[in-house]
């Protein structure tokens, strides 16, 4: 699955294939039928209310950390860039 980590609709190119081998392979078929029971599941999961109040926390806190922890970088190391070297 080369498509996946590249840029670009990664996953829609992943269905659309296997849709097109769906027609023409039985176990294309079904490990489609399997996704799109697993599809259905997780967005049904995914709505639950507590669920996604748990993803909308994390999804916070995330980037909450990195900005708590890139300012103490900051604070203790400064700003140094590495490509403009030592000017003195």
């Amino acid at each position: 699955m080369i498509v996946l980590p590249l840029p670009g609709p990664g996953w829609v190119v992943i269905f659309l294939g296997m849709g097109a081998w769906a027609t023409e392979f039985a176990r294309a078929q079904v490990a489609l039928s399997r996704t799109r029971r697993k599809v259905a599941e997780a967005a049904r999961r995914a709505l639950d209310p507590r669920v996604r109040r748990r993803n909308l926390t994390l999804t916070a806190l995330g980037p909450a950390a990195l900005v708590g922890i890139g300012g103490w970088y900051f604070a203790r190391y400064g700003l140094i860039v590495p490509w403009k070297g030592d000017e003195s």
